[in-house]
């Protein structure tokens, strides 16, 4: 009857995962905005350590974790398994429930996963200074963290309407030496050029990403960082699945469902792609991804290349995407509000081998309300659509009279999100589901390439 299930730090997987030789087909190439033609080494290496570009393009299935992140990852790694087991009887549900927390990181998300071995690998170029972009927060703070451990400069774009709604996540960010702008801002040509048309713009992701790459590209000493999306960000991230597979044995299980939030797709990569691993090998598993209606980049996307930034100077991707200038909802799950989604991730989305659903708001934060008074942790608002979707495969389960067995990604917890939840109590949290009408225009702009 064990709660929760925990690794010995020996256990710390010692390579990542890369999915990418167990894909269905090859990849699309990757295409430079300024030339139109695939991207080459030579022009990511205007803002990526080689490093970095090699696991990007990497066949290898195997990528060794350097000695160096391994320590840092002893912190809070391996991370608990938990057995949701006041859930499941509240429920009333015969699905055994399992969740991965992630929550257990000095930042308080999965984040730091990729941020340690980003950070690390640039200082091992000679890097001075790291710019990236945040949305909710947690992947910024985990950046400012990173580089505080190995002595490199940091600094952070947060959408601006996050700033708002999570001002004590840029707290964080400053207390580990990053400096940190509202985006858009002044600083970039990027912003000013957003901010002139619209003096009031919230920021989105998009537009967030502009300013960041912009800053790198024009500053030597400095490289860009992302949080999500990339080919080695999902790499890193499968930490968490390598672990879960292995604490699910001991628990005697093996999931029917793996679920998880999915925004740019990392904590889904990260979850999932050790069990797909298992699905290319004929294991009978499902997968499903989980996106707030107000930006239902899957369900409501189109498969086509698009840009990875508002300003049109992130490279061109094969993804599901709404649009790059796409400009979501002021939502509280600000990590989820990206116009496009990780290669990988919208690939095998794409072939069938995922699923992928969108909830409310308000429908997440029920099930979260439920979660914490079962369980005692308060998830973030992206995990809250994970334990929403998590519970409805449970409520199922019970319906349909079978067991099952659910293993959810809890990617971070709410503590610093309880403006979100004081307007969820208080009746105040507004359902936003993007107008179809929007996302067309959107999907207008899309650029023209030719393969």
């Amino acid at each position: 009857m064990n709660t929760k299930y925990i690794l010995d730090e020996s256990r710390i997987p010692k390579q990542w995962y890369n999915i990418i030789p167990d894909m269905p087909g090859p990849l699309f190439p990757v295409i430079n905005p300024q030339t139109m033609k695939p991207v080459t080494p030579e022009d990511m290496s205007v803002i990526f350590p080689m490093s970095l570009i090699e696991q990007e393009m990497s066949s290898q299935r195997w990528i060794d974790i350097p000695d160096p992140v391994r320590e840092i990852y002893k912190l809070w790694r391996p991370s608990p398994l938990f057995r949701a087991r006041r859930l499941e009887e509240a429920l009333g549900t015969p699905a055994k429930i399992f969740y991965k927390y992630e929550g257990v990181s000095p930042a308080g998300s999965h984040k730091p996963n990729s941020a340690i071995p980003q950070a690390y690998y640039n200082k091992q170029a000679g890097i001075r200074r790291l710019a990236t972009e945040t949305g909710a927060g947690q992947w910024g703070s985990s950046l400012a963290l990173a580089c505080s451990m190995f002595g490199l400069e940091c600094t952070i774009y947060m959408v601006k309407v996050s700033c708002t709604q999570k001002p004590y996540r840029k707290s964080m960010m400053q207390l580990w030496g990053a400096t940190v702008h509202p985006s858009p801002s002044e600083f970039t040509n990027a912003g000013r050029t957003i901010l002139a048309h619209d003096p009031d713009n919230l920021g989105s992701l998009g537009i967030a990403i502009s300013e960041a790459v912009e800053d790198a590209a024009t500053h030597e000493d400095t490289n860009y960082a992302l949080g999500s999306v990339l080919n080695h960000v999902c790499l890193h991230q499968t930490v968490i699945g390598l672990e879960a597979k292995e604490q699910m044995a001991l628990a005697g299980a093996y999931p029917d469902v793996v679920i998880a939030c999915c925004g740019g797709g990392s904590n889904f990569a990260g979850l999932s792609f050790p069990f797909l691993a298992d699905r290319a090998n004929g294991k009978k598993v499902r997968c499903l991804a989980v996106e707030p209606a107000s930006c239902p980049t899957l369900t409501k996307g189109v498969y086509a290349f698009d840009f990875g930034d508002t300003a049109k100077l992130a490279p061109i991707t094969m993804m599901y995407t709404l649009g790059h200038d796409f400009m979501p909802p002021g939502i509280h799950a600000g990590g989820l509000r990206y116009h496009g989604d990780s290669a990988l991730v919208s690939q095998l989305y794409h072939a069938g081998e995922i699923e992928a659903k969108a909830y409310r708001q308000t429908a997440c934060f029920e099930g979260a309300l439920l979660f914490s008074r079962c369980e005692g942790i308060v998830p973030a608002p992206e995990s809250s659509h994970a334990v929403r979707a998590a519970i409805d495969e449970a409520v199922l389960a019970k319906e349909e009279g079978k067991e099952k067995t659910i293993l959810f990604g809890l990617s971070g917890h709410g503590q610093l999100d309880m403006g979100a939840y004081d307007s969820f109590l208080s009746g105040n949290l507004e359902d936003f589901e993007y107008p179809e009408e929007k996302i067309r225009e959107a999907l207008e702009r899309l650029p023209k390439v030719s393969l």
